[in-house]
């Protein structure tokens, strides 16, 4: 609801309304809604952060981070995706890095 305020109030490029869709974005990650998460992220967020704020701007970085942290993190990437594998001798989440469709994509929006 915030999110569609900020956009109503002041238009879908204003710094504030990328960091709210952002905050809604963790949100929908947090809930396993991995393919909503990226989508708002990918399709909104990110052509506005560059549109208004550029692309070195260290929202618009986030924002990059942001994707490619929820395509790691979710287990039904794409079969040949990466995975998260958390292994018994680690207490951190390790990735297994397969090249496939969203290890792809993933490289290609940190370019």
């Amino acid at each position: 609801e915030i999110y569609t305020r900020r956009v109503a109030t002041l238009g879908v490029s204003h710094e504030e309304t990328v960091r709210n869709g952002c905050n809604l974005a963790g949100c929908l990650v947090n809930v396993r809604r991995w393919d909503d998460a990226k989508a708002l992220m990918r399709d909104q967020l990110l052509p506005a952060a560059r549109r208004s704020l550029g692309a070195d701007h260290d929202l618009t970085l986030k924002l990059h981070q942001c994707i490619t942290d929820t395509i790691y993190a979710n287990p039904e990437s794409t079969r040949d995706g990466p995975r998260l594998n958390r292994y018994p001798t680690s207490r951190r989440p390790v990735f297994d890095l397969s090249t496939g469709d969203d290890l792809l994509e993933a490289l290609t929006i940190m370019q």
